[in-house]
Protein backbone atom coordinates (compact mmCIF):
# COMPACT_ATOMS: atom_id res chain seq x y z
CA UNK A 1 0.00 0.00 0.00
CA UNK A 2 1.84 3.26 -0.98
CA UNK A 3 1.89 6.18 1.38
CA UNK A 4 -0.95 8.31 -0.35
CA UNK A 5 -3.30 5.45 0.35
CA UNK A 6 -2.02 5.08 3.74
CA UNK A 7 -3.22 8.66 4.59
CA UNK A 8 -6.35 8.78 2.46
CA UNK A 9 -8.28 6.45 5.13
CA UNK A 10 -7.80 8.97 7.91
CA UNK A 11 -8.17 12.04 5.69
CA UNK A 12 -11.38 10.27 5.12
CA UNK A 13 -12.85 10.31 8.19
CA UNK A 14 -12.26 13.81 8.96
CA UNK A 15 -13.81 14.88 5.67
CA UNK A 16 -17.31 12.91 6.55
CA UNK A 17 -17.65 14.38 9.82
CA UNK A 18 -19.17 18.30 8.92
CA UNK A 19 -21.31 16.66 5.81
CA UNK A 20 -22.89 13.73 8.51
CA UNK A 21 -23.47 16.07 11.07
CA UNK A 22 -25.21 18.52 8.80
CA UNK A 23 -26.81 16.29 6.88
CA UNK A 24 -27.94 14.15 9.22
CA UNK A 25 -28.76 16.91 11.34
CA UNK A 26 -31.14 17.94 8.81
CA UNK A 27 -32.71 14.95 8.55
CA UNK A 28 -33.59 14.70 12.03
CA UNK A 29 -34.93 18.12 12.32
CA UNK A 30 -37.69 17.15 9.64
CA UNK A 31 -38.52 13.85 11.06
CA UNK A 32 -39.08 15.91 14.09
CA UNK A 33 -40.98 18.43 12.16
CA UNK A 34 -43.33 15.75 10.54
CA UNK A 35 -44.53 14.20 14.17
CA UNK A 36 -44.36 17.76 16.37
CA UNK A 37 -41.76 17.73 18.14
CA UNK A 38 -39.49 20.40 18.19
CA UNK A 39 -35.25 20.03 19.96
CA UNK A 40 -36.15 23.44 21.81
CA UNK A 41 -36.26 21.32 25.28
CA UNK A 42 -33.94 18.09 25.18
CA UNK A 43 -35.35 16.72 28.23
CA UNK A 44 -38.87 16.45 26.64
CA UNK A 45 -39.44 12.90 25.97
CA UNK A 46 -39.99 11.44 22.55
CA UNK A 47 -43.06 8.51 22.00
CA UNK A 48 -42.15 5.62 20.44
CA UNK A 49 -43.71 6.72 17.19
CA UNK A 50 -41.62 9.87 17.71
CA UNK A 51 -38.61 7.59 17.96
CA UNK A 52 -39.59 5.45 15.22
CA UNK A 53 -39.42 8.53 12.85
CA UNK A 54 -36.31 10.40 13.94
CA UNK A 55 -34.45 6.71 13.64
CA UNK A 56 -35.82 6.39 10.07
CA UNK A 57 -34.93 10.11 9.00
CA UNK A 58 -31.28 9.37 10.83
CA UNK A 59 -30.68 6.21 9.17
CA UNK A 60 -31.97 7.85 5.65
CA UNK A 61 -29.73 10.39 5.98
CA UNK A 62 -26.68 8.51 7.01
CA UNK A 63 -26.83 6.04 4.06
CA UNK A 64 -27.09 8.98 1.89
CA UNK A 65 -23.66 10.84 2.99
CA UNK A 66 -21.79 7.28 3.59
CA UNK A 67 -23.48 6.31 -0.51
CA UNK A 68 -22.50 9.83 -1.59
CA UNK A 69 -19.04 9.25 0.01
CA UNK A 70 -18.72 5.78 -1.42
CA UNK A 71 -19.20 6.70 -4.43
CA UNK A 72 -17.59 9.66 -4.67
CA UNK A 73 -14.65 9.43 -2.76
CA UNK A 74 -13.54 6.02 -2.16
CA UNK A 75 -15.53 5.03 -5.47
CA UNK A 76 -16.46 2.02 -4.26
CA UNK A 77 -19.69 0.18 -4.28
CA UNK A 78 -21.88 0.74 -1.11
CA UNK A 79 -22.08 -3.41 -0.89
CA UNK A 80 -18.65 -3.52 -0.39
CA UNK A 81 -18.23 -2.41 3.13
CA UNK A 82 -19.25 -5.39 4.44
CA UNK A 83 -23.08 -6.08 3.67
CA UNK A 84 -22.81 -9.03 1.28
CA UNK A 85 -25.51 -11.46 3.00
CA UNK A 86 -24.44 -14.57 1.05
CA UNK A 87 -22.70 -17.47 3.03
CA UNK A 88 -23.16 -14.88 6.16
CA UNK A 89 -26.34 -16.29 8.08
CA UNK A 90 -24.21 -17.95 10.01
CA UNK A 91 -22.64 -15.03 11.23
CA UNK A 92 -25.55 -13.34 11.68
CA UNK A 93 -27.75 -15.38 14.31
CA UNK A 94 -24.01 -15.67 15.90
CA UNK A 95 -24.37 -12.04 16.45
CA UNK A 96 -27.78 -12.13 17.55
CA UNK A 97 -27.64 -15.25 19.83
CA UNK A 98 -24.57 -13.40 21.92
CA UNK A 99 -26.36 -10.62 22.38
CA UNK A 100 -29.22 -12.10 23.57
CA UNK A 101 -27.27 -14.58 25.73
CA UNK A 102 -25.60 -11.52 27.51
CA UNK A 103 -28.88 -9.35 28.30
CA UNK A 104 -30.66 -12.74 29.51
CA UNK A 105 -27.91 -13.98 31.34
CA UNK A 106 -27.36 -10.42 32.93
CA UNK A 107 -31.15 -10.09 33.72
CA UNK A 108 -31.38 -13.49 35.56
CA UNK A 109 -28.23 -13.10 37.64
CA UNK A 110 -29.61 -9.36 38.89
CA UNK A 111 -32.49 -10.98 39.36
CA UNK A 112 -31.38 -13.50 41.64
CA UNK A 113 -29.27 -10.98 43.56
CA UNK A 114 -32.41 -9.18 43.73
CA UNK A 115 -30.48 -5.94 42.09
CA UNK A 116 -33.78 -5.78 39.90
CA UNK A 117 -37.79 -6.57 41.13
CA UNK A 118 -40.21 -7.04 38.29
CA UNK A 119 -43.27 -4.69 38.83
CA UNK A 120 -45.50 -5.90 36.13
CA UNK A 121 -45.55 -7.51 33.10
CA UNK A 122 -47.16 -4.96 29.61
CA UNK A 123 -47.28 -6.92 26.28
CA UNK A 124 -48.35 -4.53 23.50
CA UNK A 125 -47.31 -5.77 20.16
CA UNK A 126 -47.76 -2.84 18.38
CA UNK A 127 -44.91 -1.17 20.79
CA UNK A 128 -43.04 -4.39 20.68
CA UNK A 129 -42.88 -4.25 16.49
CA UNK A 130 -41.97 -0.56 17.09
CA UNK A 131 -39.50 -0.92 18.91
CA UNK A 132 -37.94 -4.14 16.76
CA UNK A 133 -38.01 -1.51 13.84
CA UNK A 134 -36.52 1.04 15.86
CA UNK A 135 -33.25 -0.64 16.63
CA UNK A 136 -32.84 -2.78 13.44
CA UNK A 137 -32.40 1.27 12.42
CA UNK A 138 -30.23 1.84 15.14
CA UNK A 139 -27.94 -1.22 14.46
CA UNK A 140 -28.17 -0.98 10.73
CA UNK A 141 -26.89 3.21 11.14
CA UNK A 142 -24.12 2.71 13.68
CA UNK A 143 -22.72 -0.70 12.14
CA UNK A 144 -22.73 1.49 8.39
CA UNK A 145 -21.24 4.66 9.86
CA UNK A 146 -18.72 3.11 12.27
CA UNK A 147 -17.36 -0.21 11.40
CA UNK A 148 -18.20 -0.39 7.19
CA UNK A 149 -16.98 3.02 6.56
CA UNK A 150 -14.94 4.11 10.22
CA UNK A 151 -13.27 1.28 10.57
CA UNK A 152 -12.93 0.23 7.21
CA UNK A 153 -11.16 3.12 6.15
CA UNK A 154 -8.92 3.72 9.53
CA UNK A 155 -7.68 0.14 8.33
CA UNK A 156 -6.51 1.68 5.38
CA UNK A 157 -4.29 3.98 7.68
CA UNK A 158 -3.31 2.13 10.94
CA UNK A 159 -2.93 -1.49 12.16
CA UNK A 160 -5.79 -2.99 12.58
CA UNK A 161 -5.89 -3.27 15.83
CA UNK A 162 -4.97 0.46 16.22
CA UNK A 163 -7.90 1.32 14.01
CA UNK A 164 -10.18 -0.77 15.82
CA UNK A 165 -9.43 1.48 19.13
CA UNK A 166 -9.91 4.40 17.53
CA UNK A 167 -13.04 3.64 15.73
CA UNK A 168 -14.60 2.47 19.26
CA UNK A 169 -13.17 6.11 20.91
CA UNK A 170 -15.58 7.57 18.45
CA UNK A 171 -18.44 5.62 18.92
CA UNK A 172 -18.02 6.03 22.54
CA UNK A 173 -17.62 9.63 22.17
CA UNK A 174 -21.30 9.88 19.92
CA UNK A 175 -23.26 8.06 23.15
CA UNK A 176 -21.44 10.94 25.18
CA UNK A 177 -24.38 12.94 26.14
CA UNK A 178 -26.61 10.30 26.49
CA UNK A 179 -29.02 10.93 29.47
CA UNK A 180 -27.26 9.32 32.59
CA UNK A 181 -23.91 8.68 31.57
CA UNK A 182 -21.52 7.89 33.76
CA UNK A 183 -17.93 6.44 33.93
CA UNK A 184 -18.63 2.51 33.81
CA UNK A 185 -21.54 3.32 30.66
CA UNK A 186 -18.85 5.04 28.51
CA UNK A 187 -16.33 2.54 29.50
CA UNK A 188 -19.03 -0.23 28.37
CA UNK A 189 -19.75 1.98 25.35
CA UNK A 190 -15.96 2.01 24.57
CA UNK A 191 -15.72 -1.55 25.25
CA UNK A 192 -18.83 -2.20 22.97
CA UNK A 193 -16.90 -0.68 19.90
CA UNK A 194 -14.29 -3.30 20.48
CA UNK A 195 -16.65 -5.89 20.31
CA UNK A 196 -18.85 -4.79 17.81
CA UNK A 197 -15.65 -4.53 15.32
CA UNK A 198 -13.27 -7.21 16.31
CA UNK A 199 -15.02 -9.55 14.30
CA UNK A 200 -14.99 -6.88 11.22
CA UNK A 201 -11.19 -6.41 11.57
CA UNK A 202 -10.74 -10.31 10.52
CA UNK A 203 -13.85 -10.57 7.84
CA UNK A 204 -15.01 -7.11 6.56
CA UNK A 205 -18.23 -8.32 6.85
CA UNK A 206 -21.31 -6.19 8.94
CA UNK A 207 -23.95 -8.59 10.14
CA UNK A 208 -22.47 -10.30 12.73
CA UNK A 209 -21.91 -6.93 14.26
CA UNK A 210 -25.56 -5.60 12.82
CA UNK A 211 -27.12 -8.91 14.54
CA UNK A 212 -25.56 -8.42 17.78
CA UNK A 213 -25.73 -5.02 18.33
CA UNK A 214 -30.06 -5.13 17.79
CA UNK A 215 -30.23 -7.98 19.72
CA UNK A 216 -28.50 -6.08 22.46
CA UNK A 217 -30.79 -3.44 22.17
CA UNK A 218 -33.64 -5.16 22.01
CA UNK A 219 -33.59 -7.68 25.24
CA UNK A 220 -32.69 -4.25 27.16
CA UNK A 221 -35.38 -3.06 26.38
CA UNK A 222 -37.97 -5.72 26.33
CA UNK A 223 -36.57 -6.94 29.74
CA UNK A 224 -37.14 -3.15 31.12
CA UNK A 225 -33.78 -1.98 31.00
CA UNK A 226 -33.12 2.06 29.82
CA UNK A 227 -30.88 1.23 26.55
CA UNK A 228 -27.81 3.53 27.22
CA UNK A 229 -29.82 5.59 29.08
CA UNK A 230 -32.73 6.34 27.53
CA UNK A 231 -35.81 4.75 28.31
CA UNK A 232 -37.68 3.06 25.82
CA UNK A 233 -40.98 0.65 25.91
CA UNK A 234 -40.63 -2.55 27.84
CA UNK A 235 -42.59 -5.60 28.25
CA UNK A 236 -41.24 -6.18 32.08
CA UNK A 237 -41.88 -3.29 33.77
CA UNK A 238 -38.42 -3.26 36.59
CA UNK A 239 -37.96 -1.14 39.69
CA UNK A 240 -34.53 -1.03 41.12
CA UNK A 241 -34.44 -1.01 45.04
CA UNK A 242 -31.51 0.92 44.77
CA UNK A 243 -28.81 2.55 41.96
CA UNK A 244 -25.75 0.33 42.10
CA UNK A 245 -22.57 -0.55 39.53
CA UNK A 246 -24.01 -4.00 39.67
CA UNK A 247 -27.46 -2.66 37.92
CA UNK A 248 -26.27 0.03 36.43
CA UNK A 249 -28.50 2.41 37.72
CA UNK A 250 -30.75 5.07 35.34
CA UNK A 251 -28.34 4.50 32.03
CA UNK A 252 -29.39 0.36 32.39
CA UNK A 253 -27.40 -2.86 31.65
CA UNK A 254 -24.84 -0.84 29.88
CA UNK A 255 -23.80 1.14 33.08
CA UNK A 256 -23.30 -2.09 35.21
CA UNK A 257 -20.15 -3.81 36.05
CA UNK A 258 -21.80 -7.18 35.02
CA UNK A 259 -22.27 -5.87 31.03
CA UNK A 260 -18.43 -4.96 31.68
CA UNK A 261 -17.42 -8.05 32.66
CA UNK A 262 -19.51 -9.82 29.76
CA UNK A 263 -17.99 -7.72 26.88
CA UNK A 264 -14.68 -8.30 28.13
CA UNK A 265 -15.16 -12.28 28.01
CA UNK A 266 -16.52 -11.93 24.67
CA UNK A 267 -13.81 -9.95 23.35
CA UNK A 268 -11.13 -12.27 24.51
CA UNK A 269 -13.55 -15.46 23.53
CA UNK A 270 -14.13 -14.31 20.18
CA UNK A 271 -9.66 -12.57 19.65
CA UNK A 272 -8.94 -16.61 20.88
CA UNK A 273 -11.24 -17.73 18.35
CA UNK A 274 -10.20 -16.04 15.32
CA UNK A 275 -6.14 -16.32 16.51
CA UNK A 276 -6.84 -20.14 16.45
CA UNK A 277 -8.35 -20.12 12.94
CA UNK A 278 -5.58 -18.33 11.83
CA UNK A 279 -3.16 -20.97 13.32
CA UNK A 280 -5.15 -24.26 11.94
CA UNK A 281 -5.36 -22.21 7.94
CA UNK A 282 -1.29 -21.20 8.31
CA UNK A 283 -0.74 -24.58 9.17
CA UNK A 284 -3.10 -26.21 6.43
CA UNK A 285 -0.81 -24.09 4.01
CA UNK A 286 2.55 -25.24 5.06
CA UNK A 287 1.26 -28.96 4.80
Amino acid sequence: MSEQSKYQGWLRILLIIFPYILIVGVFQIIGGALMGFTYNDLEIEKTPVQRLIIQTFSFLGTMLVVWIFLKYVDKEKFIEIGLKFKNNMKSFWTGFAIGAFIILSGFGILEILGEINIQNINFDFKQILISITIFVLVSLTEEILFRGYVLRNLMYSFNKYIALLISAVLFSLMHGFNPNIDIIGSTNIFLAGILLGITYIHTKNLWFPIALHFSWNFFQTILGFNVSGQNTYSVIKLSLPEKTILNGGAFGFEGSILSLIAILITIVAISIHYKRKKLITTTVHRQ
